[in-house]
Formats: C-alpha cells, structure tokens, sequence
C-alpha cells in the first residue's frame, strides 16, 4: 500500500499535504481501496468553514456512500472541480490529481494530533 512518507494522515483515511497555514486533502489509497470504484464526489463549496472531526462531504462508490471528516479546521479556499466530471480520479491518483479540496486552517496546532506515514501504515496493517 502506497504511504507517501511527506504527508500527514487521519485515523478516518483522509491524506493532508501542509503548505503554509494551507493544508490540501484527499483520501489515501487504503480508503479508495476499501470504497471500490467511485462514482460521484461532493466537491465541497469554496468558502465553507469547516470544524475538525466534522463530515463536510460524501464520496460514493459502487459499494457504499462515505462520508469525509475534516482534519483539521478552517475555512476552504479551494475544490477540485475535475472530480465532478472525473470521480474516478480518487482511485486513479488519489495522491496527485484526486485531491479534494484545499483548507486554510484556523488553528495549525491541530496538525500535532495526525498521524505520520508509519503510525498511519501501522494503522492499516493492524
């Protein structure tokens, strides 16, 4: 299973990149792995705040519809629009081009609370 050392993940699945105060997430590979084929994302809106823990979109798949929770909080500053016509990006590159959508956060202390590449490989080991 592909655990991109430089990256920062959630107990839910969900992948985050820092750049700044700015943090992009998707889902990682052992989540789209699990969901099945996806074939419809809820690009959520720019601007929305967001609270930690809090589901602020749904992934559906041929299996299950899945609800994805904020990793941290703050507000949207940017969707990836391609995963309206393109949903399928989450299990094709859910590293690169299946990103969800960018959060500006509003308190980067919430970042100490992730979990690192190995603590996220040991939890999807066990």
């Amino acid at each position: 299973m592909n655990v991109p050392a430089d990256l920062r993940y959630s107990s839910d699945h969900e992948w985050i990149r820092q750049d700044g105060n700015v943090v992009t997430i998707g889902i990682t590979e052992y989540a789209q792995d699990s969901l099945g084929d996806v074939v419809f994302v809820e690009v959520p809106e720019q601007g929305t705040d967001v609270t930690i823990g809090d589901s602020f979109t749904e992934v559906e798949s041929t299996k299950s519809v899945s609800d994805i929770y904020a990793p941290v909080s703050g507000s949207i500053t940017a969707a990836n629009a391609a995963l309206d016509g393109q949903p399928e990006l989450l299990n094709s590159d859910p590293y690169g081009e299946g990103w969800i959508c960018s959060i500006e956060m509003s308190d980067p202390s919430q970042l100490d609370a992730l979990l690192d590449a190995a603590a996220y490989s040991a939890l999807t080991d066990g």
